[in-house]
């Protein structure tokens, strides 16, 4: 009787999670599964402004890989080296010694991290939006300004706290900042002494534009919506320094802010580097269109990590690659699924080829704009296509069920606007109490 096939996972993100979902129902004894993730479980990033703002409990944009992956082997472990010839990989534990995991064919889906500059200031006051722990931590930090400017008489304080700065301004940076402003604008019906006019947000990009991801009227359009609210946009300008939390911007302009979050891009998770794997210019691992890894057998990539070609652009630019975005994600997930099913029944690959639907993007409770295969839609309506797509891709009907239950409480009860910074810093209270920390 023939041994199953070895598949070896790395990475339980969307990519990662979709794959082994499809391929543990094909393959069954065929295969041996394993996945393997320095996380237990996975997050649906595109609800993180949502989770940010409060208006979906953060437990409800992770699954459990675990659950979900019932046929397949999980291991919560990191990556540290690949070794292709002996087709064997190095995995380092949470605690313990590193051990060896061989495979018959490697799947590559990394993700990616965020692409940070050498900008003075950055590494030491910045906070990414990439994770679930972000996005609580900013949710529990734009309150806790609030309430430090409600509560200090202290002037230069209190500017500095109503201060927020984001850095980006495509899908994450424009949702990020209209979401938590939307939250905040909510909370200061019950903070004393401050108006939504005291509060400063500032959007900055060094592109002349936002949002590259839609027609240039909808990005239009988006800037004018979030100019209304008061969102300071600054375009073609770039973040110089924010050493000792003092702003200063590419125009001139200097202020204090203790808030700034940076969604400028990403790029390839940098474990990719110790894989021995080909690596392209930017640190991707290049692919053919069937998601194979060019000249390596046996190897398969998709997701942020992977540069794949986009048959879709190929006529007009024969090095066309697909972007890092959730729409690549999700469908490349699929067609990456199918093709392992294919190359372990002896059968073709096909290719993947991108079928470009449009573009969602949500701006605070009831407001959002969309492209649909050319139709755009703005307000209520462009909000309610935001939320029915993303749903329609959460993983897990237990999830979707969830989500859909928390946006249906928020339509008969008040947003839930409360700080738990205790999060962050779990232990104080026993520190005070051990005389290990003095009080503030």
């Amino acid at each position: 009787m023939n041994q199953p096939v070895r598949i070896l996972i790395v990475g339980g993100g969307y990519v990662g999670m979709y794959t082994a979902l499809g391929i543990q129902r094909k393959l069954a004894r065929r295969a041996e599964i394993t996945v393997v993730d320095p996380q237990s479980n996975m997050t649906y990033q595109p609800f993180l402004p949502e989770a940010a703002a409060g208006s979906v409990e953060p437990r409800h944009v992770v699954v459990s890989l675990r659950r979900v992956l019932r046929r397949c082997r999980v291991l919560t472990a990191a990556v540290t080296r690949v070794e292709q010839a002996r087709r064997v990989a190095t995995l380092q534990p949470i605690e313990g010694e590193s051990y060896e995991v061989p495979y018959d064919l490697l799947v590559m889906c990394t993700g990616s991290v965020s692409r940070l500059l050498p900008i003075p200031g950055l590494a030491d006051h910045g906070i990414g939006f990439k994770t679930i722990g972000e996005a609580i931590f900013l949710r529990n930090h734009v309150l806790s300004r609030l309430y430090l400017a409600a509560s200090t008489p202290e002037a230069w304080l209190r500017r500095r706290a109503l201060t927020f700065v984001f850095v980006g301004g495509g899908y994450a940076g424009v949702e990020a900042i209209a979401e938590l402003e939307d939250m905040a604008r909510y909370a200061l019906r019950t903070v004393d002494g401050i108006e939504p006019r005291d509060m400063r947000w500032v959007l900055v990009e060094a592109a002349d534009r936002i949002m590259p991801e839609v027609s240039p009227s909808l990005a239009s359009y988006t800037q004018e919506r979030l100019a209304e609210r008061g969102i300071d946009v600054r375009l073609s300008t770039r973040l110089e320094s924010a050493m000792g939390g003092r702003i200063v911007l590419s125009d001139g302009d200097a202020f204090d802010s203790d808030t700034l979050v940076w969604t400028a891009g990403v790029k390839a998770n940098p474990m990719l580097g110790q894989t021995g794997l080909p690596l392209d210019a930017k640190g991707r691992l290049p692919c053919h269109a069937d998601l194979t890894v060019r000249d390596v057998d046996g190897v398969f990539a998709a997701g942020d990590c992977a540069a794949v070609p986009d048959l879709s652009k190929i006529a007009q630019d024969p090095d066309a690659v697909c972007a890092p975005s959730a729409q690549h994600a999700v469908r490349q997930a699929k067609r990456l699924a199918g093709n392992l099913v294919a190359t372990v029944h002896g059968r073709p690959r096909k290719d993947y080829v991108h079928a470009y639907a449009g573009s969602v993007a949500s701006l605070g409770l009831y407001r959002g704009v969309a492209e649909i295969y050319g139709i755009k839609l703005r307000g209520i309506l462009a909000w309610f296509m935001h939320r029915t797509y993303h749903v329609s891709r959460m993983p897990t009907f237990n999830r979707k069920v969830r989500v859909l239950a928390d946006w249906t409480a928020a339509l008969f009860f008040r947003r839930e606007v409360v700080a738990l910074g205790q999060l962050q810093r779990p232990r104080t209270e026993f520190e005070l109490a051990a005389g290990k920390r003095e009080l503030p």
